[in-house]
C-alpha cells in the first residue's frame, strides 16, 4: 500500500484507522475528522499552499496557537471545551503521523489548551460517557487487552452504578456476568444490580483478550504485569481521557456512578428503586447523587407515596 503523500490523505488514512483497527464509533470518528479537516484548511490558508505529510512535521507551535486563537473568535467560536476536545483530535492525528507515518513534530506538544472553570459536582452525559468509552481504544499506547479492560472497567461503573472497589471486587468466576450481580458494598451490605447487555459485552471482550489464566477467585481486573489492577490506575485512566476529551475535573470515575443514577431517574426510575440499586443506606444520599432539586424531588414523591 502506498504511503499517503498529501496532509489529505494522511487524515483519510488515519480515519480509516481508527474506524478498522481501533473501531471508534462512527459519531467518535465523525467529529475527529472535522476537527482535524478544519486545522488543515487553516494550516493551508495560512501558508497559501497544499501540505504535504512532511509539512506536517514542520508546523510550528505558534502556527497551532494560532489555529486555537482563530477558533475562539468569530460568529461559530468554539467554546473552552469544545477547543480542548479540538486539540485533542489534532494531537491524536499528530500521534498516528509520528507512529505510523514516521513524521514527528515534538512542537504540538508543547501548546497547552484551554484552561478549564471546574463547576459544580455533576454526572458525566450520556454522549460524554460514550466518549470517554471509545477514547480508550483510541490510545497507542495501550495494548488491545489493556484498552479492553479499561473499557470494560468503565462501563461497569456508569452501566451498573458500581464503586471502584466494588468493580474491581469481581473475580474470575463472575465472568461471564449473566443477568445480574451480587455486589457487596459499604457495611457489607450485600444487593443485586442487574446487568446490561453492553456491560456483558465489554467485561466479555476483556476476558477474551486477557493474556492470563486465572484461578476463579483471583480478581478479575489485571494490571498490566499480571497483579490486581488498582483503584489508582482507574482514576488516572479516567483523568488522561477526560483531559484529551476537555471535560471537567469532576467527570471522575465515581460521576459513572452518579451518571448511572441520574440517567435512571431521567428514565423514570423512582428513587427509591435507584437507592437500591446504588446500595445507600439513606434515601438522602440517593438524591444529591441524582442531584434532583426540591420540585423534583416533590414530584418523585407525590407520585410513588400512597398518601401524596
Amino acid at each position: 500500500m502506498t504511503a499517503p503523500a498529501t496532509a489529505r490523505q494522511a487524515l483519510a488514512a488515519w480515519l480509516e484507522h481508527l474506524t478498522h483497527e481501533r473501531r471508534a464509533s462512527p459519531r467518535t470518528v465523525r467529529a475527529y475528522g472535522d476537527n482535524v479537516l478544519a486545522y488543515l484548511n487553516f494550516l493551508e490558508r495560512h501558508r497559501g499552499e497544499s501540505l504535504s505529510v512532511a509539512d506536517l512535521g514542520d508546523v510550528a507551535a505558534a502556527e497551532l496557537r494560532a489555529y486555537l486563537a482563530f477558533r475562539r473568535e468569530g460568529e461559530h467560536a468554539l467554546s473552552p471545551r469544545s477547543l480542548a476536545q479540538s486539540l485533542s483530535s489534532i494531537r491524536s492525528f499528530h500521534r498516528y503521523l509520528d507512529r505510523r507515518l514516521d513524521t514527528s513534530n515534538a512542537a504540538i506538544g508543547l501548546v497547552r489548551g484551554p484552561r478549564l472553570k471546574v463547576g459544580t459536582p455533576r454526572p458525566v452525559s450520556e454522549d460524554q460517557a460514550h466518549g470517554l468509552i471509545a477514547e480508550i481504544g483510541l490510545d497507542p499506547d495501550r495494548e488491545d487487552w489493556e484498552a479492553a479492560r479499561d473499557a470494560a472497567v468503565l462501563t461497569l461503573l456508569w452501566g451498573c452504578g458500581l464503586r471502584i472497589s466494588e468493580g474491581l471486587s469481581l473475580t474470575r468466576r463472575d465472568a461471564p456476568l449473566g443477568d445480574s450481580l451480587r455486589i457487596t458494598g459499604k457495611g457489607g451490605k450485600t444487593r443485586i444490580v442487574p446487568v446490561l447487555d453492553a456491560v456483558g459485552e465489554a467485561v466479555d471482550a476483556y476476558v477474551a483478550a486477557l493474556p492470563f489464566v486465572l484461578a476463579p477467585d483471583e480478581a478479575l481486573f489485571r494490571a498490566k504485569r499480571g497483579g490486581p489492577l488498582s483503584p489508582r490506575h482507574v482514576q488516572a485512566t479516567m483523568q488522561a481521557l477526560r483531559g484529551r476529551l476537555g471535560l471537567s475535573d469532576r467527570a471522575t470515575p465515581h460521576a459513572l456512578r452518579h451518571s448511572f443514577a441520574t440517567h435512571l431517574l431521567g428514565a423514570g426510575a423512582d428513587l427509591r428503586s435507584i437507592q437500591d440499586l446504588l446500595g445507600h443506606a439513606s434515601l438522602s444520599t440517593t438524591q444529591r447523587y441524582t442531584q434532583v432539586d426540591a420540585a423534583g424531588l416533590l414530584a418523585a414523591y407525590g407520585k410513588a407515596h400512597p398518601r401524596a
